[in-house]
């Protein structure tokens, strides 16, 4: 079958399916579990209407259960375990305790993609969050400042490939003599005249040329969500500001954005867990070498080069373990600001 009519009989299947789910369970509960009718009719309308909620949640929890819950389970199970290959063929999984975490932090570069991990952490949401608040009160105050976000907002539509490639070809170099068609390197030999440099194998100056690239992505993130709140602030507060003899950066530092501290640091914990979570890019560009290597990355090694599921399991635990608490802050704010 043609891969588009394979995809169109897809969503057909899954729409379908869906509706029919939705249909044929509230069919079997109001016609034979709870029908409305006799004289337990209030006691089932209120049974039914109790249970109809979970109906409706129940696919998007079954999937969960598959492809969260389950693959969190196993990951714990298989950081515990060493994956063996029997003479036979047959693959066995030995537990063996916390051999797997022991190792894993006995290798040098488990400690140097923690270490640059928290480097990320530092370095991008801060910046990306400080460029997005920056645009968003400037684009604000200008006549094209609509024009102004879609370019901001642009490279949130392109994949962190897509963006490591374009990123890999800003930092390119060529031979002396030749034409640099990386930008980078053709305004640095056209100002200080020296051969161009390998920019990406530079060591700790490489990590923060990766991270340029995820900066440039969120900014637009956060410039939207950042620019919403300014709006979102009462022209009261800073008309008596203006009033009062406020100039532009006091009424910026000191009246607005400690109105939009709470959302400041909803995009800042947003932005955090982007990072913890960051792949693509170093995948991309430089995979790991010259000292940029992240945990991601050293968990797909372990994972599927060096064949080591124990180890890779546990990195990804590390990952996890580290996202949690942010996310869990992330869930808490977000019912304080709805209570």
């Amino acid at each position: 079958m043609h891969p588009a009519l394979l995809g169109l009989a897809t969503i057909i299947m899954g729409v379908g399916g869906c509706v029919g789910y939705f249909w044929l369970s509230n069919f079997i509960l109001d016609t034979f579990i709870y029908p409305p009718r006799g004289p337990n009719a209030g006691r089932n309308i209120n049974r039914a209407n109790i249970i109809r909620p979970w109906l409706f949640l129940f696919p998007a929890l079954f999937a969960l259960s598959i492809y969260l819950a389950y693959p969190v389970v196993e990951t714990i199970r298989l950081s515990l375990t060493e994956r063996v290959t029997q003479p036979d063929g047959t693959t066995t999984y030995d537990f063996v305790g916390l051999a797997n975490y022991s190792q894993m932090m006995a290798e040098p570069k488990f400690w140097e993609a923690l270490s640059n991990n928290m480097m990320w952490l530092i370095v991008v949401p801060a910046l990306s969050t400080a460029f997005g608040l920056l645009a968003a009160q400037l684009t604000d105050r200008i006549g094209w400042g609509s024009i102004a976000k879609s370019l901001i907002f642009m490279p949130m539509a392109i994949s962190f490939v897509g963006a490591a490639v374009i990123w890999k070809l800003v930092y390119d170099a060529r031979p002396p003599g030749t034409d640099q068609i990386g930008i980078l390197n053709a305004l640095y030999v056209w100002f200080s005249g020296n051969e161009p440099q390998q920019w990406l194998t530079v060591p700790f100056w490489n990590s923060f040329l990766l991270m340029i690239v995820l900066v440039w992505i969120q900014t637009g993130f956060a410039m939207v969500i950042l620019s919403a709140a300014l709006r979102g602030i009462p022209e009261e507060t800073v008309e008596a500001a203006i009033v009062d003899g406020a100039n532009p950066f006091q009424i910026f530092f000191k009246i607005k954005i400690p109105q939009i501290m709470g959302t400041i640091v909803v995009v800042w914990t947003t932005i955090t867990i982007v990072v913890l979570k960051v792949f693509d890019i170093v995948f991309a560009m430089t995979n790991g070498q010259w000292e940029t290597q992240v945990l991601a990355n050293y968990m797909y090694d372990k994972l599927f080069r060096a064949n080591d599921w124990g180890v890779g399991s546990a990195s990804a635990m590390i990952i996890m373990l580290l996202v949690t608490p942010i996310l869990v802050w992330n869930v808490y704010n977000a019912r304080r600001e709805m209570r």
